[in-house]
């Protein structure tokens, strides 16, 4: 077994069907194996991808997962805070996962390490019980992938408190660290959405769903350094093409500086995997 055929089995279809987006699994698909020497399963890794976004469309209609974001018109003004968006994205991003390949890699020395190694039971529990206090200390917002905060915000009709999106990055990364079989996708884009919500509340800018929209994509081009994906994943929750060169901007920036923090996530799952399977 390879890299490229463990790529296979840890993201068949990413974001394709799951958010109504095809376009966005094939492109997630081609940036993934673009990493890769052999690309031999490339093209049944893409119909499969379609078949899955057709079967979505076909059942749920050609609506996307968290709504639709309605930008308005742009202008020089959100410059600024769109750049601090993109470098917040970055950061983030980048430590959120660098922490899940030191979390998931299990290689550490230090107690909570050993202690997962050795009771993995236990530790699930410790991190459910985290993760069950944050979330009755946020009244349930943090629970689940966060589709209704996160919807609430690109819709205008609630904003977050400024911990949210901390305690949503916190509740994401004790998640997969219990080992739990979750995506990510959709938690990043929460917390992308909450962290461009803090952004355009800490400069009181006006344009609220401009920045939510630059948060979604910098903080999921971040996590995934997949930045096509995370702009056509977005791009297509807005209601028209104003910002598609500003979404593509800030995940291309995010990206870059994610880079920076950590290495490429799904690539050292995937050697993670095969570590263990030849061991």
């Amino acid at each position: 077994m390879n890299v490229e055929r463990l790529r296979q089995l840890v993201h068949p279809d990413p974001g394709g069907a799951a958010f109504n987006t095809p376009l966005a699994g094939v492109l997630f698909a081609i940036e993934e194996l673009a990493r890769a020497p052999e690309q031999r399963s490339s093209g049944l890794i893409i119909t499969a991808i379609v078949l899955a976004g057709m079967v979505a469309v076909s059942v749920h209609g050609n609506a996307t997962y968290f709504g639709v974001i309605h930008a308005g018109t742009l202008g020089m003004d959100l410059l600024l805070p769109g750049l601090l968006v993109a470098l917040c994205c970055g950061l983030a991003g980048g430590v959120f996962s660098r922490l899940l390949i030191a979390s998931l890699g299990g290689a550490g020395s230090d107690r909570l390490s050993r202690l997962r190694a050795d009771r993995p039971v236990m530790f699930a529990a410790l991190c459910g019980l985290g993760v069950a206090v944050i979330g009755v200390a946020t009244a349930g917002a943090t629970f689940g992938s966060g589709y209704a905060p996160t919807r609430a915000m690109i819709e205008g009709v609630a904003s977050m408190p400024m911990l949210y999106m901390l305690f949503k990055f916190i509740a994401t990364w004790l998640s997969a660290w219990a080992g739990v079989p979750a995506g990510i996708f959709a938690p990043s884009l929460a917390i992308g959405a909450a962290l461009g919500n803090d952004v355009a509340m800490l400069v009181l800018h006006t344009q609220h769903p401009a920045l939510i929209a630059f948060g979604m994509v910098g903080f999921l081009a971040a996590t995934t350094q997949a930045p096509l994906t995370a702009c056509i994943i977005v791009m297509e929750m807005v209601d028209g093409h104003s910002m598609v060169l500003s979404l593509m901007a800030c995940a291309l920036a995010a990206s870059m500086v994610a880079r920076i923090v950590s290495p490429a996530l799904y690539p050292a799952l995937a050697r993670m995997q095969l570590a263990r399977a030849a061991g």
